[in-house]
């Protein structure tokens, strides 16, 4: 699978951005799929995942409440919306995907082959 990530940008705190994850190469359908961030300076974490047929996700302590991924399979679409954004939202959000794995997997980052090259989020206070 390739990904594609895209939709960062530059918002205020506060704003919403919505970014996409665009996959190609295989049936996406089969895939789980994650969104991971790395702020400057900082190891990479996790942010959300979803399950191949989009029935379980799992959240960051820390952006549940205000993300939301989601996923268009007949599209090969993956999504994280991001609402209310806080400055320490900032970094470069990856996409990242994976055939199927147990739950308890779906947020550790060595468990995902498949990785898009990172949106940069900038949020300003």
């Amino acid at each position: 699978v390739q990904l594609q990530a895209s939709g960062g940008g530059l918002v205020q705190a506060g704003g919403s951005l919505r970014l996409s994850c665009t996959a190609s190469g295989r049936t996406f359908r089969d895939f789980d799929m994650a969104w991971f961030r790395q702020a400057p300076g900082k190891e990479r974490e996790f942010v959300a995942a979803m399950r191949y047929s989009g029935g379980t996700t799992r959240y960051a302590d820390s952006v549940k409440g205000r993300f939301t991924i989601s996923r268009d399979n007949a599209k090969n679409m993956g999504y994280l919306q991001m609402n209310n954004l806080k400055p320490d939202d900032t970094a470069v959000y990856y996409c990242a995907s994976t055939p199927r794995v147990a739950l308890s997997a779906l947020t550790t980052a060595s468990s995902y082959y498949y990785w898009g090259q990172g949106t940069l989020v900038t949020v300003s206070s």
